[in-house]
This record gives structure tokens, sequence and C-alpha cells, in this order.
């Protein structure tokens, strides 16, 4: 397997482009944990280069632990916020220590890192036995190693930092280009994103580069990112107070005249159509839109739809996903299509519209999702929302 060069290790670090005196021991650790895996032999068809990535995020978590930088400390605190467990998809061990190195959290980074950077490895099972086999290898290096590595001082650039002190600015800046661009922990999810603004640049197009800084430069402040699908601002304030800003409640609006027309009619929220004519009769019957006409049109190929309608929004359309969703009045809810497919719905962007997918969850309508070859129908339903807003980012969390 290839070795990652200085380079690449160093451009990850949060000091970078200085160097420090521990660049080097974490370097070579990292190269390290690369001869580990060739010699495993786990996970033959991963390409190096993804391979070098899933070290130097490993080693990134290690680094965060020995120096308290607070991004880990902040992530497992919001995980037991959320969820009532320190990383997702993990039983918490009786030997378990927060902010401290954790075989489950070296299984978790691995499977997010491969899951996040490889398109072919997409739906990796987290507790697929390779991940469990090199997970337990690079634990038991990296725990041999624990108390005599060299303290990573310049890993701990955002410590207290003041959000609200102008002095501090230049600092939060440098730290917050270093989050969102570079750590191990964010840039993993944020990783398909950044290969559609790639696209999007035209990158045989002269400009490219200054066009894909601008692009970065924007998502950084309206895009979410890292595995829990948080703003900028909001992976800042937990790193720095350990909990997240209190939520800012929208205005309430007037309600919407589709919220109203429906429960009114129907006596629900949502509603389920096999196929695109009862769809069309709906926006016409129900709706009041223009009889004889063929609206949305766009939809006249799909089937199973499932549409929302919100006070605030008014109405939301989901298309091909009714089959996979158990609510007790969905006449097209098919059990064993959902334990075939369901999982699309929480790790394929743009399927469902947030607020839609957001209730499903809630009221454990998807109990059928599962990822591909697991050994464990639960995993998935129980890490659903961890799912969903690791794999849909902004799809989920965003409005």
């Amino acid at each position: 397997m290839q070795h990652i060069t200085f380079e690449q290790f160093h451009i990850s670090q949060p000091c970078y482009p200085e160097t420090k005196l521990s660049d080097k021991y974490y370097f070579n650790l990292t190269n390290r944990l690369l001869d580990d895996w060739s010699e495993s032999g786990l996970f033959p068809k991963l390409h190096d280069s993804v391979k070098q990535r899933v070290a130097l995020c490993v080693v990134g978590y290690y680094q965060d632990i020995l120096s308290d930088a607070g991004l880990w400390r902040g992530f497992i605190s919001e995980c037991r916020r959320k969820y009532r467990r320190p990383v997702p998809f993990h039983d918490e061990p009786d030997d378990y220590v927060d902010f401290e190195l954790n075989y489950i959290d070296v299984a978790f980074m691995i499977w997010y890192a491969i899951a996040m950077l490889d398109l072919n490895h997409r739906l990796l099972f987290p507790l697929h036995n390779d991940v469990l086999a090199l997970a337990r290898i690079w634990f038991d290096r990296l725990d041999r190693c624990y108390d005599d590595a060299p303290l990573p001082e310049e890993y701990n650039i955002g410590f207290q930092l003041d959000i609200k002190d102008p002095e501090d600015r230049p600092l939060i800046a440098r730290f917050s280009h270093w989050l969102f661009n570079h750590s191990y922990l964010l840039t993993p999810a944020f990783a398909l994103t950044t290969a559609q603004m790639y696209q999007q640049a035209e990158p045989e197009k002269e400009g490219a580069e200054i066009r894909m800084r601008e692009m970065l430069d924007e998502a950084m402040t309206q895009q979410p990112t890292g595995p829990l699908a948080l703003f900028l601002g909001e992976w800042l304030y937990l790193i720095l107070h350990d909990r997240l800003p209190a939520d800012e409640q929208p205005e309430v609006a007037e309600t919407h005249k589709y919220f109203s027309a429906v429960t009114e009619m129907h006596g629900r929220d949502i509603l389920y159509f096999a196929d695109y004519k009862s769809l069309n009769e709906f926006f016409i019957n129900t709706l009041g839109w223009e009889a004889g006409e063929s609206h949305l049109p766009q939809m006249k190929n799909d089937r199973d739809f499932a549409i929302m309608v919100t006070p605030r929004f008014g109405m939301l359309v989901a298309k091909n996903v009714a089959r996979f969703i158990a609510d007790p009045v969905n006449p097209l809810y098919n059990k064993a299509y959902a334990r075939r497919n369901a999982i699309n719905l929480i790790t394929v962007r743009g399927l469902c519209p947030p607020d839609l997918l957001k209730r499903i969850l809630a009221e454990g309508w998807l109990p059928d999702a599962a990822f591909p070859d697991a050994d464990n129908d639960n995993i998935a339903p129980c890490n659903e929302d961890f799912i969903a807003r690791c794999y849909l980012q902004l799809y989920y969390t965003g409005d």
C-alpha cells in the first residue's frame, strides 16, 4: 500500500502551513496504520487513496483526544444528548471512557470515513466484520502508543476562543477554515457535496479554481457538514461551549391554504397515491387546480406518491416512496419491498422533502430500513436520525 506524503499529512493539520514538533511523529504513525492495514488484507478492493484518508481521519481523532481539542468532545456530547450513546451504532461498553481512546470510537471513524469517501462502499454496514477487525488492529496500536505519544498542542487552536470577542476573530476564522475544509470529522460527510461542486465549477474551463474557492466560501456559511449535519457556527459553538446554541423559532405565518383544504377534507395531513392519475385528481378535486389539465406532468412516469401538507410550507410531494412508509393508514406500504429498499429514504439525497422525512422518522414509520447484508435488522431503525443527518446533510436538516 502506498504511504502518504508529508504534504498530504501536513495540510490536514490545524496549524498548516506551520510545522510543529509533533508532526513527524503523527505522520509516521499514519503510515504505520497503513502498513497494518496492508498486512491485514482487509477491504482489498478499496483504493489506496481512500485508505490513506481513512488513516488520516483516525489519526486526527487520536490527536484530538490526546490534546482535548474539543471537536470529538463536542461530537460525543451531542450524540449522548440526541441518542443516549457516545457514538452511533455501537452499544456502550462498560470500559468506555469519554474523551479518551476507545475501540468503538475507532470502529465508528473507520466506517464513517469509508462510507462517506467511497461511493462503492457508501452503504457499508457499520458493524461489518472488516470494519471491526481493522478497528481492533488500529486500536491496539494506538493504545500501545497512548502514554508515550507527544502532545499535539497545535491541535488545540480553538482552546478558550470567544466567539463574541473581536480580538479572537482572526483565530476563529482560521479555526473555522480548518474545521470546514480539512478537519478529520467534518470533511468526510461533505465529500459528496464537494465532488458535486467541483463538477459545477467546470474544471475543464479557465477560472475553475476560483469558482471552486468561491463556492466553498459560500458553503461555509450556508451548508451543514459533518456527521451530525450541523452548520459551521453550530460546530464552533458546540466545541467552545459544549452545547448547541438555542434554536431560533420561525416566525408564525398565516396557515397555508393547502393545509386547511387537505386537513378539512381528509382529516389528516399525509396522503398516499398509487399513480399519477390519482395524484392529479387530488390536485383538482381537493386543491382546486384547473380541471382537465395534467398538473406536475414531470411526474407522469412515477408512482407511489406521498404528500404532506404543513401550515408553513403548504404541500410537499415525494415520489416513489410510499411503499416504504409503514403508516397504519397507508394502503401502499409493502414490507418486503421496504426491507430491500427503504434504506434509500435516509441515504439518497432528494428522495423526500426534509419535513416529511422527519415526520416519518418521528412516527416510527421506517421500521424496515436495513443496510445491505446487515446481520442486525435493528441497526438502521435505531439510528435512523443519525443516518439521515450523515448521508443527506442539507436534504435533511435544511428547510
